[in-house]
């Protein structure tokens, strides 16, 4: 069996920068184990599958180890190759998955997701959490991930984090994050728990830091930067119980899985 695969890297508008995604249109659905053993093959942080719904479309994310509830940068990647590799014609895409419906929207290079909000709550602080991130945030708040709050851009870059003491938590993920130098504000994303020690680009982590942001900086539209090795910028707004997410995207690559039937 041949399947289509596209790698685009995202929220950049040049390879080598943003997260890159693996994206493979299927036909119908493929066993779960196959679907996660090409995840492992492709060892990217994300690897999307979507199954056409007439004019829109199943989609399931998997990093190398597990399957996701929801992923902003490989959603982004998805809508980018039904857009510019597969010619879908509408200017607004809607996917359907774990996290409900999910709307895509392409104004230009410019591909905005529609997420559902997800605020963070205050929280303790536990051992194991300190330990994993090496230096104590002046807040801590938790929703689908933990949210450390610093000073500044400085704190978050200079983290080392312990993975192995990150991965004993009881979340998949961990967001640094605090006001930026040139932006609103800065991130990093940690996720020893689900085979990614550090995301370069999370979607799904803004979910989280736009509600926080908006409510402290007193405003809806924001400018994110995620301050990864690779890097990456976010075009955000806030919207109520839904957080607008933009970003551009670009190619690398275009292939074939060969897969046993």
């Amino acid at each position: 069996m041949t399947i289509p695969c596209y790698h685009v890297d995202t929220f950049a508008g040049e390879v080598f920068r943003g997260n890159p995604a693996a994206v493979c249109p299927l036909e119908t659905w493929l066993p779960d184990a196959t679907l996660q053993n090409i995840a492992a093959e492709n060892n990217l942080s994300e690897t999307a599958f979507f199954v056409a719904r007439g004019h829109e479309f199943d989609l399931r994310w998997y990093t190398p180890t597990t399957e996701v509830d929801l992923c902003g940068h490989a959603t982004l990647a998805a809508a980018f190759v039904l857009f510019a590799e597969l010619g879908f014609d509408d200017t607004t895409i809607r996917f359907y998955s774990k996290s409900g419906g999910l709307d895509v929207t392409r104004t230009d290079e410019l591909l905005t997701l529609n997420f559902p909000s997800r605020p963070a709550l205050p929280t303790a602080s536990s051992d194991a959490l300190l330990r994993g991130l090496g230096a104590p945030p002046f807040e801590v708040l938790k929703a689908r991930d933990y949210l450390a709050v610093f000073a500044n851009e400085l704190a978050v870059r200079s983290l080392k984090p312990d993975f192995a003491a990150l991965r004993t938590l009881d979340t998949i993920g961990i967001i640094a994050t605090a006001p930026g130098d040139d932006c609103d504000f800065v991130s990093r994303f940690f996720a020893p728990a689900a085979g990614i020690n550090e995301d370069p680009v999370t979607g799904s982590a803004h979910c989280t830091l736009i509600p926080y942001w908006a409510r402290r900086l007193g405003r809806t539209d924001l400018l994110a930067r995620q301050i990864s090795a690779r890097g990456g910028e976010l075009i955000c707004r806030g919207a109520g119980d839904r957080v607008f997410i933009g970003g551009r995207a670009t190619i690398y690559l275009r292939g074939e899985i060969e897969i046993p039937e």
